[in-house]
């Protein structure tokens, strides 16, 4: 009778303690609608990721959209022509279905002109010592048959260029072993169908740096270590940038272990 009691006891303790500390975090449905912040529109077609859960979907055509999400999750809205955003899903949002996020149409400002910034004589020879000289610093390596530019602040761009070149191991590792979680989530961010379809369509980087916490100079540097031209760096979609770091990832990874392995 005494243990009975005893047990009793322990299992209300514990339900009176969970109670205390509220229930766990648990993902559920999440569902709000988009409008342009200038119109009050609903807007279709927006993307909208889970950070956290590393999750995506889009707005149907009334601006609607369901995710799965829980309390502190951190949502990300991109449209093409508008600024991007983030929302932290809160206790409240949950409760009421109409909540409304709103985007922000992008400001175009145009850049002055200068239409002759340069005083021209006519005189070939005296207009060429007129013109503008690149102050970028350009290194070549005999055999290699390549090129490396490093900028205009050339102490540190030599050394990061001269690193690049000698040690590009070393480099990924530094920047490899710094981001180990990032690095983790690229498996997630390739699994996600909606988020790839995305990524396929953007150009600026701006969604993936969000999703991996890197930045874009990061980015940079792991593909030029890992030998992708400038051209591929430039012109490639955000997917196409993702699938390649995730592939110098894995080979890095395998050189990393034999090396280590020795």
């Amino acid at each position: 009778m005494k243990k009975f009691i005893f047990i009793f006891f322990i299992i209300g303790f514990c339900g009176f303690a969970q109670d205390e500390v509220g229930p766990a975090v648990q993902n559920q449905e999440f569902n709000a609608l988009v409008v342009n912040a200038q119109t009050g529109f609903p807007m279709e077609s927006v993307h909208v990721v889970n950070l956290n859960q590393v999750v995506g979907t889009i707005t149907n055509d009334k601006g609607k959209f369901s995710i799965t999400a829980a309390v502190n999750d951190t949502l990300y809205f991109s449209f093409i022509g508008f600024k991007s955003q983030k929302i932290r899903i809160t206790n409240d949002m949950f409760k009421f279905e109409d909540t409304k996020i709103s985007l922000t149409e992008l400001a175009y400002a145009l850049e002055e002109v200068i239409v002759r910034p340069y005083q021209l004589t006519g005189y070939l020879e005296i207009d060429v010592k007129n013109l503008p000289i690149n102050s970028g610093y350009q290194y070549s390596i005999s055999g290699l048959g390549v090129s490396y530019e490093a900028g205009n602040k050339s102490p540190s761009a030599v050394t990061k260029v001269l690193g690049a070149i000698l040690n590009p191991a070393d480099l990924l590792r530094n920047l490899f072993g710094k981001k180990p979680n990032q690095m983790r989530k690229l498996r997630q961010v390739k699994d996600d169908d909606e988020i790839r379809n995305l990524l396929a369509s953007k150009f600026d980087r701006e969604t993936l740096t969000e999703l991996l916490q890197l930045e874009k100079v990061d980015i940079e540097d792991i593909l030029n270590n890992c030998s992708y031209s400038k051209s591929f760096i430039k012109t490639a979609n955000d997917l196409q940038i993702l699938d390649a770091i995730s592939g110098c990832y894995e080979d890095f990874k395998v050189l990393n272990r034999g090396k280590n392995g020795r």
